[in-house]
């Protein structure tokens, strides 16, 4: 009797994130689409996708990634700056200001100098994305920098904590998926986050105003999609290579919807009877000034290669 052929196994990557899932959130939507991508592609693998800290905490990702224990994650890099404080810079109030330079940042030296560390600590990026995002409070609107005066607030990382910190405010550290509670329990006052996460987290729930980012955004966050070097390197060529089309097609998509996001929330927070503000260019350099004699002093003083790190992104048109 002949032997049936032996049918090769499916690989199956796990793709963990924050965000809710199935709820229009652009990066839950990117790893979806990284997932449909590489289904179509036909070279047995498959990502099962676990949205909403189902796998893993927020802030668990990047130990499990560095470890090969999470394949796949959508990340917000600065959260892992604890272990890597260079990655600090890409959440650096002020550095990219708009969408445009947020592309531009992708393919500079900068950003080739925060993909070498990745790299280094057994990571590989997918696919880049860039949020903007903004302030809300339930007290007052957030404008020029005496308006956070004694707000407890949530900044998302060590360079917005100094530069607020500078101007006044409180800081209570956590994730984005936190803030509702946060918000709902008393702790937290105001909170600076992405556009993606004010809309998916429901934060017009419980505030008075947002300080949308406009053209003078202070707030922008790399959160790419990454990948466990240990994961990536097991893969055939030809799965690595549907892979990186799949991200391909989920970066576009993100490229297409990152301005979008920010008039979504706006009208979502206009809808729900939030009042909405923007900052003037006064305000903006108000808030740069108070950041360059904090966050950046700091950042170039304690960070190795820190100097060199913003004087590259400063470079930048």
């Amino acid at each position: 009797m002949m032997a049936m052929p032996v049918a090769q196994a499916e690989t199956v990557l796990k793709a963990s994130h924050q965000f809710p899932g199935g709820k229009g959130d652009v990066r839950d939507e990117m790893v979806q689409i990284l997932a449909r991508e590489v289904e179509k592609a036909d070279v047995d693998l498959k990502i099962q996708v676990y949205p909403g800290q189902s796998l893993f905490k927020a802030r668990e990702q990047w130990g499990a990634m560095t470890k090969g224990q999470l394949d796949i994650s959508a990340f917000p890099l600065d959260y892992a700056s604890g272990r890597h404080p260079q990655f600090s810079a890409t959440l650096m109030p002020g550095l990219v200001r708009n969408h445009e330079r947020a592309l531009r940042l992708n393919d500079s030296a900068f950003m080739e100098d925060i993909k070498k560390i990745i790299d280094e600590a057994g990571v590989v990026v997918l696919a880049d994305a860039w949020l903007a995002g903004g302030f809300a409070s339930k007290q007052q609107c957030i404008t020029s920098p005496e308006t956070i005066k004694g707000q407890v607030t949530r900044a998302a990382g060590p360079a917005f904590e100094q530069m607020l910190v500078g101007a006044g405010a409180s800081i209570s550290s956590m994730a984005s998926s936190e803030i509702y509670t946060g918000m709902q329990t008393g702790v937290l006052d105001a909170a600076n986050t992405s556009s993606g996460s004010f809309v998916s987290y429901r934060l017009f729930e419980q505030v008075k105003c947002l300080t949308a980012p406009g053209a003078n955004a202070l707030w922008f966050m790399y959160e790419p999609i990454l990948m466990s070097k240990k994961s990536w390197n097991e893969l055939n060529k030809e799965q690595q290579d549907a892979l990186m089309a799949a991200a391909k097609v989920a970066e576009d998509y993100f490229v297409g919807e990152a301005k979008k996001l920010d008039q979504e929330m706006v009208d979502v927070y206009k809808k729900a009877g939030v009042e909405v503000v923007e900052m003037t260019p006064e305000n903006y350099e108000a808030w740069l000034a108070i950041a360059k004699d904090t966050s950046y002093k700091e950042f170039s003083s304690n960070v190795p290669g820190g100097d060199e790190l913003i004087a590259k992104a400063l470079a930048v048109d």
